[in-house]
């Protein structure tokens, strides 16, 4: 397939062709390598990796050249829409904004499933894993690792009943990362301890073949426990069993890594509890590497609320350590899987890390006090509840007694933990002894292949068959769809008039849905606003509107609602009147017109009872890219400056040009100012000689040019804007164009 192109949309249906024939081109995960020069722009940095070939920068980087510096630690995005063929579009945005370990949620059915699916079913709160999804978007993330030049690690889940299964597809097909914990089988799906523990030796084996990140998942105890903070000491021995059996089995250390979770969230005092939990589980666990995941238990369905608690988990994260940064806080804790939030929590990821660099060069973590005595508290609990596993005759029997996730401190007990039958759960049953004459010729088995019987090499078991499916590729079964309603194809079909980009729906999470969000405050209780917005929606004309947001400004006087809806029509992007970008003249035509031609000289100030000056200031002086820069001379008369000022200064200067600022807004304040200065001069005579220029954040260009004056200017607007359209209109006037 050949290359993507900045300004064409990825070709879904091209990338589907020949994935028959589709071969991976690398196994194992890929880390950030530090940036040789940690200059960028006006900054040195201290901590960030090579930046991106192509990317996106957080918005104020436009001030700085559009630098886009780049963190160490890996950025994830979670994707769990559902249908595959979308989430490659959100993976390529996201790729653009610095993720580079994309994570496929597999959907909830899966962990119940005893075999490997296949075809493309659309999966219910999740993606399901299939070799076809899995080639589909490994070759898509070739495809876009090669436009931003990174590599990007994918990611889905090892584990449930058909985690062998999986672990050997995920092999065959360049997998990179995986969640592999047979503890999470156990307590949270509700597979059987013995099932879960031996499959997951078969499965940790192919993964330490394959060279795949190990990922936990002890960090569930957080969203199970009523009273997370308790469980701390054993979601210490829940990485710490789960990361030594690894071990014992053949991963590598530096291919485990912890999905590390802090207990709480606001109100709690965050930082003076899971700061210590976070030292206390590196001081152990310092052979392997830490995932960082975000608190999502406590969070309402603000983005607000979703988004400081990102941050602040990020502030440990870089406090202590973080090899990889999870992003999943601001979609899963509201449960809105979207696009934009996929795409607003990376950005926040790179934000706060990028904020945040340098800082143990200057800060250390002290721990003669309160941080010390609860880290050795935290690590004696952890260190007897592991000891009493082992008394009550291990891990097994801890679990039918209920020891893990109980709501009290341990070693306190309430009674009310996650309790398993070791002759009970899904698969039970379905472990057998293997016979004397077995024999496995295949690669990374774990236990003994016992191929010597047949002459064969057991350190080199599978050449007994000419080499396994790792080995030989012709070997492995691709099997296609096989539903012929429920497949890619089928769903490709109906969204296929939108593909090329031409026609166009609001979308959030899935091809053209037509799901938009609005945002409103309702001055009423919330019951009221909630059926009132609801109302709203019906009116507007949105199909099936529904309140995902509520948040109490007062009990009476406000409700802040966030509502989305469905629209059921399409935009042709063709039929739409597009205005061309802005034109700027070089600056060797505005040297020319202003230092070579005749001097320009201007009144410059924030109009009526306005005191902003920042805007102003920036259009003005040379330093900010300004219009002094071509030789424009500027007369700054300050903020709050009344409007017969503006014009009686321009005259008594004679000025050219009125450059009004004009921030504040309400009642329209900005566009009644406007019209007060054209009427004014138009008043005074003076109307054909002077050319008008206001601006701010509020004012839309057109809107300002139906009250008289001769150009608005909007948010981002800059000095090279304002220049170019006082020489265009100057040389107009002139004659001259």
């Amino acid at each position: 397939m050949k290359a993507l192109k900045p300004d064409e949309k990825i070709d879904i249906v091209e990338l589907l062709k020949d994935l028959d024939k589709y071969e991976p081109r690398r196994r194992g995960w890929t880390w950030r390598k530090p940036a040789e020069d940690k200059e960028m722009g006006p900054f040195e940095y201290h901590d960030i990796s090579e930046p991106l070939e192509q990317s996106v920068p957080l918005p104020p980087a436009k001030y700085f050249g559009g630098i886009d510096p780049q963190p160490m630690p890996s950025i994830t995005t979670e994707i769990a829409s559902g249908r595959f063929e979308d989430d490659i579009r959100r993976m390529r945005m996201a790729a653009w904004h610095g993720a580079d370990h994309i994570m496929v949620i597999r959907h909830m059915g899966q962990s119940h499933i005893d075999g490997l699916m296949e075809g493309t079913p659309q999966g219910i709160g999740g993606i399901p894993v299939t070799r076809k999804q899995v080639r589909a978007q490994r070759k898509a993330l070739d495809l876009i690792e090669d436009e931003v030049g990174r590599p990007i690690n994918y990611h889905s889940y090892i584990s449930g009943v058909a985690g062998p299964d999986i672990a050997v597809m995920f092999a065959e097909e360049g997998i990179n990362g995986a969640h592999q914990d047979p503890q999470y089988n156990v307590l949270y799906r509700d597979v059987n301890m013995v099932r879960s523990f031996v499959d997951a030796c078969e499965s940790k084996r192919i993964m330490q073949w394959a060279d795949i990140l190990q990922i936990d998942g002890a960090h569930n105890a957080n969203a199970t426990a009523r009273e997370a903070w308790k469980v701390m000491p054993e979601l210490i021995v829940q990485h710490a069993i789960n990361s030594r059996f690894s071990e014992k089995v053949g991963i590598k250390p530096e291919n485990i890594s912890l999905s590390t979770v802090p207990p709480t969230a606001t109100p709690a005092p965050c930082m003076y509890m899971d700061l210590p939990y976070a030292v206390a589980l590196r001081d152990f666990c310092d052979r392997y590497k830490m995932r960082a995941q975000m608190n999502t238990k406590y969070i309402d369905s603000s983005a607000r609320e979703a988004t400081v608690t990102h941050v602040m988990n990020m502030f440990i994260s870089k406090l202590t350590s973080a090899d990889i940064q999870s992003t999943i806080t601001p979609d899963e804790g509201r449960n809105v899987p979207w696009h934009i939030y996929n795409i607003e929590a990376v950005d926040t990821a790179k934000q706060t890390l990028v904020g945040l660099d340098g800082l143990m060069e200057m800060v250390e973590l002290k721990m003669d006090g309160p941080l010390g005595e609860t880290v050795r508290d935290i690590k004696e609990r952890a260190v007897l509840f592991m000891e009493e596993i082992v008394e009550v005759g291990g891990y097994f029997k801890a679990v039918e007694e209920g020891f893990f996730v109980d709501s009290a401190q341990y070693p306190a007990r309430n009674g009310d933990g996650i309790a398993r039958k070791i002759e009970g759960g899904v698969g039970v049953g379905r472990i057998f002894a293997r016979d004397e004459d077995y024999m496995a010729p295949v690669t990374a088995h774990y236990g003994y292949n016992n191929v010597e019987q047949y002459g064969a090499n057991p350190e080199n078991p599978s050449e007994l068959i000419g080499g396994c499916t790792f080995e030989d590729r012709s070997k492995i079964v691709y099997i296609d769809e096989l539903d012929e309603s429920d497949c890619v194809e089928r769903r490709l079909e109906e969204t296929a008039k939108y593909r090329d980009g031409r026609t166009i729906r609001p979308e959030m999470e899935w091809a053209a849905d037509g799901t938009i969000m609005l945002t409103m405050c309702l001055p009423t209780y919330v019951r009221a606003a909630e059926a009132a917005a609801l109302e709203i929606g019906r009116r507007m004309g949105l199909v099936d509107p529904e309140v995902i947001s509520r948040e109490v400004l007062h009990e009476s006087e406000g409700t802040r609602i966030e509502m989305k809806g469905k629209v059921d029509f399409d935009i042709d992007i063709d039929t739409l009147e597009i205005p061309e970008p802005p034109r700027h003249m070089s600056d060797e035509e505005l040297y020319r017109e202003f230092q070579d031609g005749p001097h320009m000289r201007v009144v410059c100030g924030t109009v009526g009872e306005d005191e902003h000056s920042v805007g102003m200031r920036e259009i003005m002086n040379i330093k900010h890219g300004g219009i002094e820069k071509w030789g424009i001379e500027c007369i700054y008369l300050g903020t709050s400056v009344p409007v017969e000022k503006m014009v009686d200064a321009a005259i008594e200067t004679n000025s050219e040009a009125i450059l009004a600022s004009t921030i504040i807004s309400h009642d329209n304040i900005h566009y009644k100012n406007m019209k007060r200065i054209h009427d004014l001069c138009v008043e005074k005579g003076v109307r054909d000689k002077l050319i008008i220029c206001a601006g701010g954040t509020q004012v839309i260009p057109d809107d300002a040019v139906k009250t008289g004056i001769d150009m608005g200017f909007g948010r981002n607007s800059h000095g090279i804007d304002v220049a170019t359209f006082l020489a265009e209109e100057r040389r107009r006037r002139r004659g001259e164009e």
